[in-house]
């Protein structure tokens, strides 16, 4: 999985980290995951506790996409087989299918191609009729990928106002409203889409806590804001739209366009959403292995987030301790933790969340012995590198100043490349958010 991993490793605490990344990573994939918790025996197909007699349905179809889309088309066409009528998926990291159409899309920008993609399969979600089963499958990554620019609004005009969002500070959820009310998918769009369908939807999670209206944007599960929420955040931060969202805001605030669907829309009577992997699968995953390799592990939390640079200062502290104490874990220990990290665009250089944490965790590991951090995307794509993450210990810093210029100018990658502590997988097929494992030795083991 980890591309040229020979060149990374060289100590026991090294070599551990990268294979709890790749335990990590393997136990996020949607096959797997698919093969856990769907199956058909005979008529009857099962999704964990759910039961769906396929007699009742003249066909099933599959829609969704996503960072995962490609491997969950496969291992959904593994288990339904000639059961499949037809569908259709969008994804950056296609797979060979034979009943459901793998279509291309882009990520973490959205692109024209992935617009015409995402048009297809919400001709076919039209197609659906009350007596269709619909098996969706979303997961991260699906709201770049999948975009459906409402009519009158181009997909220029999306990019414009989600970047001056992201420009802007605001929250995740304030950029998925205003999202959500430009799109045709988004916000439970495609429930309503695939309407009066029975809607099974598999869901591979990359947001911390499982928030169905985050992941993806939502396209089956309920949104709870408004056009006038929407309107009202951009004003907020000062932002002056596209002239063609301006005006689809304001109308749809006077009720001239129908709302997103909420929780009380009767378009959800018939929709269940099942997550069936997400951030602790590669936790519990990196935790088991180091158990079973003689560590004492700690699950830190899934839920790790803010600035990269300075979460990293946390856990290096927490290492120490570790390592100094015995406090709250006896080394030799395995620290892990999920979640997502942010970086605050100061400078022109290339990285991501995983590389700043790596390069600002190295930093304080200098010159100390006997610990190892990995960082990494899970989907193998960290920010808009070619690189997963970073590897680092106390060696990895030789030049302090160097490395704190890069940090300064947001260019932790062609620092880390020199380093030759880059973690390159390639797309991964899935998206669980980001995966950190920090290895301590006990001090006696590094003398």
């Amino acid at each position: 999985m980890i591309r040229e991993r020979e060149r990374l490793e060289g100590t026991p605490e090294r070599d551990l980290a990268l294979d709890c990344v790749e335990a990590g990573i393997r136990a996020a994939d949607p096959e797997r995951a698919i093969g856990e918790v769907v199956s058909l025996e005979g008529d009857r197909l099962s999704v964990e506790d759910a039961s769906y007699d396929l007699d009742e349905y003249e066909e099933v179809v599959v829609l969704g996409g996503g960072n995962a889309g490609g491997r969950m088309a496969s291992a959904i066409e593994g288990v339904l087989g000639e059961r499949i009528s037809r569908g259709v998926v969008v994804t950056d990291a296609p797979e060979e299918t034979e009943r459901i159409e793998v279509l291309p899309g882009d990520h973490p920008v959205p692109s024209e191609r992935g617009v015409d993609s995402t048009r297809r399969m919400l001709e076919l979600a039209d197609e659906a009729g009350e007596e269709t089963l619909a098996v969706v499958l979303i997961s991260g990554g699906g709201s770049a990928l999948m975009p459906a620019p409402a009519e009158g609004v181009s997909l220029e005009a999306l990019q414009e106002v989600t970047e001056a969002l992201l420009a802007s500070g605001a929250e995740i959820g304030e950029i998925n409203a205003v999202r959500k009310h430009c799109s045709a998918f988004k916000g439970g769009g495609l429930a309503r889409r695939a309407a009066p369908s029975t809607v099974v939807s598999l869901i591979v999670s990359d947001v911390i806590g499982n928030d169905l209206s985050t992941i993806a944007s939502g396209p089956t599960a309920p949104d709870a804001t408004t056009f006038a929420d929407a309107r009202e955040i951009l004003d907020r931060y000062g932002i002056d739209p596209p002239e063609a969202i301006a005006e689809r805001l304001e109308r749809g605030a006077n009720g001239e366009y129908e709302e997103t669907p909420d929780a009380e829309d009767p378009v959800f009577d018939r929709v269940d959403n099942h997550v069936i992997a997400d951030g602790f699968s590669a936790l519990e995953a990196a935790r088991d292995l180091a158990r079973e390799r003689g560590y004492e592990p700690l699950i830190l939390s899934t839920s790790v987030r803010g600035e990269a640079r300075e979460a990293a200062k946390t856990h290096v502290a927490i290492a120490e301790e570790v390592r100094r104490t015995g406090n709250p874990i006896e080394p030799p220990a395995v620290v892990c933790s999920g979640g997502e990290t942010t970086v605050t665009i100061r400078g022109e250089g290339t990285g991501g969340p995983n590389q700043e944490f790596a390069l600002s965790a190295a930093l304080e590991l200098r010159e100390r012995e006997g610990i190892a951090l990995a960082s990494v995307d899970t989907d193998g794509i960290d920010g808009a590198s070619d690189a997963a993450g970073a590897l680092v210990d106390g060696t990895t810093v030789s030049d302090p100043e160097t490395a704190r210029a890069a940090l300064a100018e947001n260019d932790a990658y062609p620092c880390l490349a020199e380093r030759d502590a880059l973690i390159e997988t390639g797309a991964t097929g899935t998206n669980v958010n980001d995966l950190r494992v920090l290895v301590v030795a006990t001090p006696e083991a590094s003398r």
